[in-house]
């Protein structure tokens, strides 16, 4: 592809004075029509001229019209080229007004001040949209001789994310992709054109319209479109063995992870999007912009993104804390690619060490705090019970009280699904951490709160990575039982709604995100398998291994009898009251639990669990089986 031709600012602004001089005088001609009176106001022209040639090139510049590169010229441009152009006559016709008043010249006639803007709209904006079109004209690639071996595309979407793909694809033309038609569900739509290229049907006329303009390959362009349509999609195009991708999703893109014009495979995170709900981004931005944030466990997947997101709002500082110096280095330069001006210190610490949290904290000086960092794979802690209380414990109780001794004003803590009433370490030592933080909302009246969702696809350890790599070894995929559910939501989806319940948080809520219906394990399986080009039970098989005893098929987000409150967000809930540990207990057991890891006596934690924990039954959990899904 030919790079843009870019036609240096002088030029533009030589092209100025000369249409300054085509402006003002062509004004005069219009309103006298060369007759006696031309000649009898050209004084006052000569002096509007010299005014206008000193003045406008000045106020051109404060509107940024030299400082652009005119061959991406849009919409938002033309706007600025009418302020400029307005600001400019507005202090032309100030000066010419004072000019008359000292008698430097005899008459002048007022209607060649709105000519003159009227003209000057359309010179200066007519010379940078020349500009545009040129580097269009120049920058296209040429059309390929043999038009049979372009590949027809359907695109799904006719909106502003449909009409960048559509263009793309119009000015790239080595791709061999020919745009032949929209589907959108938008009845007023139907029969228009974009770009030349017409809207022919709905997302329901999709087999009828892949088989009559004879479709190779299939866009979905619509980044807000809920699973259900992307799984219609992708379903009817396997069927009939025709291409299918997609552009990221909405909670993608406000990750600044991709470029809304990327299109990728489609996977399991798109087969499961939800309708993203009314966003209420004014109360992220009165929480983060501007201040110092820290993440723990920015390595993580969780806390990579948070991460991301939280530096589109333009935090003084990103302070990234991790114990993984390879995972902290990576995540880092991915946020420098994306967010150059940003300032981030990345810092390697272990939560457990008190002193180095000490340290940090004094040296930072952190305004916001969102706790990520646990050890959270379930089979592994239930072998490593010590690691997981010393880690998720005792690193929140550090990490809490050097809060609330450094006046941190706001702390969220992302938690789990697991640690209502849990049946594993992890939850276990999830829920004492939850403890610990709305006791110390409770003790300071500070916006502390909990943030509790279920399963995220994707993340390190979860059930999409093993899965595929099962797959990917030929099978079997293995699962302890058919009718086992787990909610699951995308990362990205995630991190948005801990950053809106963070916000939110007045202290010591428990919020619980709305993870929409549980899924089947064994669909969810299913779906891996077809997108990977390959059919369940014929090429991968999937096998059961039997559920455990104590083991749950389904989850719960709330305590049961627990009643919640709705938000201002949709997607969010606030626990209304549950029951947890006051001071002194909780104190008592957090260091029952720190003596007895210390020991490595693995029984007295988890008779230590069910005793103080509301409806724990961790001693129900069986021996870990680490291939097994559950």
């Amino acid at each position: 592809m030919k790079s843009r031709p870019n036609i240096k600012n002088r030029y533009v602004l030589l092209g100025d004075m000369f249409f300054i001089f085509v402006s003002i005088l062509g004004s005069y001609a219009l309103r006298f029509e060369l007759g006696p009176l031309f000649f009898q106001y050209l004084p006052s022209a000569y002096w509007m001229l010299g005014a206008s040639i000193f003045i406008k090139p000045l106020i051109y510049y404060y509107f940024g019209l030299y400082r652009r590169m005119w061959m991406y010229a849009s919409v938002q441009e033309l706007r600025i080229i009418i302020v400029a152009v307005t600001a400019a006559s507005a202090i032309i016709s100030a000066v010419m007004v004072s000019f008359l008043s000292l008698e430097l010249f005899t008459g002048f006639p007022r209607a060649v001040l709105v000519i003159d803007w009227l003209l000057s709209i359309l010179l200066v904006g007519g010379l940078r949209f020349s500009l545009r079109m040129i580097s269009d004209a120049r920058s296209s690639s040429p059309i390929p001789k043999n038009l049979e071996k372009l590949r027809r595309v359907l695109i799904v979407g006719a909106g502003d994310a449909g009409a960048l793909v559509v263009r793309e694809l119009q000015k790239n033309s080595q791709m061999n992709f020919s745009p032949v038609g929209f589907l959108d569900d938008n009845p007023a739509k139907l029969n228009q054109q974009i770009y030349g290229v017409p809207v022919i049907g709905t997302v329901n006329d999709l087999s009828t319209v892949l088989d009559q303009y004879k479709i190779d390959e299939v866009i979905i362009a619509i980044p807000s479109a809920p699973g259900r349509v992307v799984r219609l999609v992708a379903d009817i195009c396997r069927v009939k063995n025709i291409s299918f991708r997609t552009m990221p999703g909405i909670y993608e893109l406000l990750g600044g992870t991709v470029s809304v014009s990327r299109l990728r495979e489609v996977d399991i995170t798109d087969l499961l999007r939800r309708q993203p709900a009314h966003m209420h981004d004014e109360l992220i931005g009165a929480t983060i912009s501007g201040k110092i944030v820290l993440v723990s466990g920015a390595g993580g997947s969780i806390g990579k993104e948070l991460c991301r997101q939280i530096a589109r709002w333009g935090p003084s500082d990103l302070i990234m804390v991790g114990h993984g110096e390879n995972s902290v280095f990576e995540a880092l330069l991915d946020l420098k690619k994306s967010f150059q001006g940003l300032s981030i210190t990345p810092v390697i610490a272990d939560m457990r060490d008190r002193n180095r949290l000490n340290i940090i904290f004094e040296r930072y000086r952190p305004q916001v705090v969102f706790h990520t960092a646990a050890h959270k794979h379930v089979p592994l802690m239930e072998l490593n019970s010590e690691e997981a209380v010393t880690n998720n414990i005792l690193g929140t109780k550090n990490l809490v009280d050097i809060c609330v001794k450094n006046n941190v004003e706001r702390l969220v803590m992302i938690s789990t699904d697991k640690a209502i009433r849990p049946k594993n370490v992890m939850g276990a030592t999830k829920r004492i951490a939850e403890m610990l933080v709305l006791q110390a909302a409770k003790r300071t009246g500070k916006p502390y709160c909990v943030v509790r969702f279920g399963n995220v696809l994707g993340s390190r350890g979860s059930v999409v990575p093993v899965f595929k790599s099962q797959i990917a070894s030929g099978g079997p995929i293995t699962i302890t039982h058919p009718d086992m559910k787990r909610y699951f939501m995308t990362i990205p989806e995630a991190v948005y709604l801990v950053l809106q319940s963070g916000s939110m948080g007045k202290g010591g809520e428990t919020f619980v995100l709305n993870m929409g219906d549980q899924i089947r394990i064994v669909d969810l399986a299913e779906d891996l398998i077809r997108l990977s080009g390959l059919e369940p039970g014929r090429d991968i098989e999937i096998v059961f291994t039997g559920s455990r005893p104590g083991e749950k098929l389904s989850e719960d987000l709330w305590d049961e009898g627990f009643t919640f409150n709705r938000t201002v967000h949709p997607d969010i809930y606030h626990l209304a009251s549950q029951e947890n540990l006051n001071g002194i207990e909780l104190d008592v057991i957090v260091e029952k639990l720190m003596e007895l890891a210390h020991n490595g006596d693995i029984s007295g934690i988890i008779s230590a669990f069910d005793e103080h924990i509301p409806g724990a039954q961790v001693r129900l959990t069986p021996p870990e089986d680490l291939t097994s899904i559950n």
